[in-house]
This record gives C-alpha cells, structure tokens and sequence, in this order.
C-alpha cells in the first residue's frame, strides 16, 4: 500500500519518511493541495522502473529497425535534423 503525505509534512519528517522508504521499502506519494505531486521509491524499485524503461525503449528500436527498408547514413539524419 502507497502511503500519501502532504510536502510540508515531508519537510518535518524528512528523516522517517526516507527510512520508510529506503528500509521499509514503502512508496511514499507526497501532495500539494490534495493533488499527487512526487513519489519517493525505494533504490530497488527505481531500479526495476529503469530496467522496464531499457526494455521497452529496446523492443521499439528492434520493431523500427524491422520496418526499415533501407539504411540511412548518419550523416544524412545529421543534416535532415540540421545538425
């Protein structure tokens, strides 16, 4: 379970708050206003966000690279993109 607490109670227990989360491995959801502004994750969790993130960004290149009909020298994408 996700616990919520608002920003200016983050600032009072800075300290607990990151125990929690580093040790407890308990998400933490900070709020302003009522509204959801930041999570703060465990490293672990970060980690496995990361790695989910390297996958699917590898599973979209595999997927343009197949409907590639041709090879486009570097050079060419440099100036098409004016760089």
């Amino acid at each position: 379970m996700t616990t919520k607490i608002s920003t200016a109670d983050a600032r009072k227990n800075l300290a607990d708050i990151v125990n929690k989360v580093a040790y407890g491995k308990e998400s933490i959801v900070l709020t302003r206003r009522g509204q959801d502004v930041a999570a703060l994750v465990s490293m672990e969790e970060l980690e496995l966000l990361q790695q989910i993130e390297d996958y699917i960004d590898i599973e979209d290149a595999k997927k343009a690279l197949q409907g590639s009909a041709e090879n486009i020298p570097a050079e060419e994408v440099w100036k098409q993109l004016g760089l």
